[in-house]
């Protein structure tokens, strides 16, 4: 009768059971297959340990780890008008609607002033998880106000460019945005004041073809995606079989399409020492 009588152990989901939540602990690498540890992966600011691998960070967590402290961010409720009142799936406003909702952010980037190394800079990240980090309206704007903040305060420009183009939904007026801040960025260039391009992954389309690739100094992290149109394209376009792996970081810097490529752990000081050769050690 005692095994009848025996206690058995809690059923699933009721209030005696006992669990160990696990959910959302462990990431999967997809350079190397290694189940990671979250907090592990965290604390080598998003690089898995195994085989070097850069998982994709938010435009927030990149300012922290290139600024000294705290910055001031600059335009930060500026937001497109759907000049074309453009619809697909959904109608435009809609979409950017809920991205504001899920990012916390009135479009795809952040432009902010800092101090790195001590030295004061504007810097710009693109938020790839709004709209792919597509370039409108709105990122020339702050990108073109940036430019010429360090303009006027004379200090060094860096844009963090994390995108998948220019953005549809806005037709002309997005391509638009090439020009003008590849104008902007010349008019830096007169100056003499140094502007660095930090490319990530991906940095494709439009963004590639203007801004990024514009700088005194193209860096790139490593395994980053960097091209203008797809593998497709290019081959449908050329004719022929590119090579594996063409539009990666290492392979553009095989070419001399990139100066360097840094590890995101080396990242703020080889900035720090890139704008020492530029403008002179801090006094």
């Amino acid at each position: 009768m005692a095994w009848f009588t025996r206690k058995k152990p809690p059923v699933a989901g009721t209030p005696g059971e006992r669990t160990v939540r696990t959910e959302g602990l462990w990431q999967k690498c997809p350079g190397c297959g290694q189940i990671l540890w979250r907090k592990t992966l965290e604390e080598n600011l998003q690089v898995c340990p195994k085989c070097g691998h850069h998982f994709k960070i938010d435009a927030r967590t990149r300012l922290k780890l290139l600024f000294d402290g705290e910055w001031v961010e600059h335009d930060q409720n500026m937001e497109s008008a759907d000049p074309l009142e453009f619809t697909d799936a959904k109608p435009y406003k809609q979409r950017l609607a809920a991205m504001q909702e899920k990012t916390k952010l009135k479009d795809a980037i952040i432009s902010a002033t800092g101090t790195i190394g001590g030295r004061k800079v504007n810097v710009c990240v693109l938020e790839l998880a709004f709209i792919g980090g597509s370039m409108g309206c709105v990122v020339g704007e702050k990108i073109t106000r940036a430019i010429e903040r360090s303009l006027s305060e004379k200090i060094p420009l860096i844009i963090v460019s994390a995108s998948g183009g220019a953005r549809m939904q806005e037709g002309a007026v997005s391509l638009m945005q090439m020009a003008k801040i590849s104008a902007a960025l010349m008019r830096l260039d007169e100056a003499r004041i140094p502007y660095i391009s930090v490319l990530t992954d991906p940095t494709t389309g439009g963004v590639t073809a203007s801004f990024a690739m514009l700088g005194d100094l193209n860096i790139a992290e490593p395994g980053a995606l960097i091209g203008f149109a797809g593998p497709r394209v290019i081959e449908q376009t050329i004719r022929q079989k590119l090579p594996e792996g063409f539009q990666r970081s290492e392979f553009l810097l095989e070419h001399g399409f990139l100066d360097s490529i840094v590890p995101r752990r080396d990242l703020k000081d080889y900035i720090i020492k890139a704008f020492d050769v530029f403008l002179g050690p801090l006094q």
